[in-house]
């Protein structure tokens, strides 16, 4: 079995897939690195259910060209088992180029959300589509 789209060095199922199953993500930073495994695998369901119902767009859609090669984590305050909110800044490589980003994460009834970028201006840096950003309003 190969390793987790998300670049830890579990399988996909004992990983990021048990999230995409219905399990809680624990941290901000597995709740990313769950989003960043769906964008890979295509699993829009699961990108829009882990979209804070208050930012969460009607439809999130995938490119099914788009190959997501590897997740950078760069940073992380808060988010952490006990914390209601957190961010992790992370850089998203795919075949198209690179997608870095500031993310806000808090807690919705005790599981973790994706709020958004940090800031009003979006991806810090977007060379191609991002895996927090490819929605439709």
């Amino acid at each position: 079995m190969q390793p987790c789209p998300c670049g830890l060095p579990a399988t996909y199922p004992e990983c990021c897939g048990r999230y995409h199953s219905g399990a809680a993500a624990p941290t901000a930073e597995a709740l990313m690195r769950s989003r960043f495994s769906a964008f890979a695998v295509g699993d829009t369901a699961y990108l829009r259910e882990s979209w804070d119902p208050a930012t969460r767009p009607r439809r999130v859609d995938v490119d099914p060209a788009t190959r997501w090669t590897r997740l950078e984590v760069l940073d992380l305050t808060g988010g952490g088992l006990l914390e209601p909110t957190g961010t992790v800044r992370f850089r998203a490589h795919h075949d198209r180029g690179v997608v870095a980003e500031d993310s806000r994460f808090r807690r919705v009834c005790g599981r973790w959300v994706y709020v958004g970028p940090v800031g009003p201006g979006g991806p810090l840096r977007t060379a191609g589509r991002g895996p927090n950003h490819r929605a439709t309003s």
